[in-house]
């Protein structure tokens, strides 16, 4: 496994450095100018363009300016964004942590309620549960999240009045110690429940359908055979088996997730990366673009390789 690792982590980084090559020629061949964006409706002389160009490191060739970025970020250095004049790091890991509290809240909630409902629909195959589960499931991975995420600001926030409409905290109050918490729990729960929904319905379905497969295998008739308990059969031997497809679908989906972030957190006006990335695109601010697509390209690396060790834990074969 430790070599396994090792190789791992070397494979990452031609991969990490297409991504930053192919994101930064995408980004700078699009339409749009971020120094007429920071200039505005202003008829600013073209000196003053000029300057703002030079500074930026827009006046040189693409090739040029791709060479430069690769040495800075080879360095540790991801530039400093132009419309807010600060480093990268400083403004990406500023959000960071927001994104990471919905994210991975929205992952463990998918994950946990997932697998448990593929499971109680495996154990009550074509029953009135199981045809409930399965509906619902496909409806869950059918809508768009982004749609789902104004119906429920619209049906539970401004028509029931049961969550806040927008952020993080709340704005008219200033709370500290255990309430601070309670009050980012309240502003979590929607925002969180919108974005796992996608992940719950295809957990829940592939782990029905990897319960099923494994219910009928004989080990598990020799199990019951011996007067084993339900639950031990379930839970020790049928289960362990049927989570490697599910490992599977959520370590790929975290990209997933990362990616939903952006159009929830602009719904639901959560100061995470999500709402950086849609602010950055609005205003063409390249630099703070690529670290995004760089911190989240590393989180789906990272968790690419944990799934890994995940099988390594749930299978024994692999180990050896």
């Amino acid at each position: 496994m430790r070599k396994y690792i090792i190789g791992r982590l070397v494979q990452a980084i031609p991969l990490l450095l297409g991504v930053i090559v192919i994101n930064f020629m995408l980004l700078h061949l699009a339409p749009g100018d971020p120094v007429s964006f920071l200039v505005g409706d202003f008829p600013a002389p073209e000196e003053y363009v000029r300057e703002l160009r030079v500074k930026f490191g827009l006046d040189k060739p693409l090739l040029v300016q791709l060479g430069l970025y690769l040495r800075h970020v080879l360095q540790g250095d991801l530039g400093f964004s132009f419309a807010q004049d600060r480093a990268v790091l400083t403004v990406v890991f500023e959000r960071a942590g927001a994104t990471a509290v919905l994210s991975l809240t929205a992952l463990s909630f998918g994950t946990l309620i997932g697998v448990s409902v593929g499971i109680l629909a495996a154990i009550r195959h074509r029953s009135v549960f199981d045809g409930f589960a399965t509906g619902l499931s496909v409806a869950g991975f059918s809508l768009p999240v982004f749609w789902l995420g104004q119906v429920a600001l619209i049906m539970f926030s401004l028509k029931l009045g049961l969550f806040p409409i927008q952020g993080m905290l709340s704005i008219r109050e200033s709370y500290t110690g255990l309430a601070y918490y309670v009050d980012i729990a309240i502003h979590l729960i929607l925002p969180a429940l919108v974005l796992s929904l996608q992940l719950l319905a295809i957990t829940a379905r592939v782990t029905r359908t990897s319960m099923l497969d494994i219910l009928t295998q004989e080990y598990m008739v020799t199990a019951r055979a011996k007067g084993l308990l339900a639950t031990t059969v379930i839970l020790k031997h049928a289960l362990r088996n049927a989570l490697i497809p599910v490992v599977t679908i959520v370590g790929h989906n975290l990209g997933y997730v990362l990616a939903g972030s952006a159009l929830v957190e602009t719904v639901f006006g959560w100061p995470g990366i999500g709402r950086l990335l849609f602010d950055s695109l609005r205003m063409r601010d390249y630099p703070v673009l690529l670290g995004i697509f760089l911190v989240v390209s590393l989180s789906v690396i990272v968790a690419n390789l944990v799934t890994d060790l995940l099988y390594g834990a749930l299978d024994p074969r692999i180990r050896y």
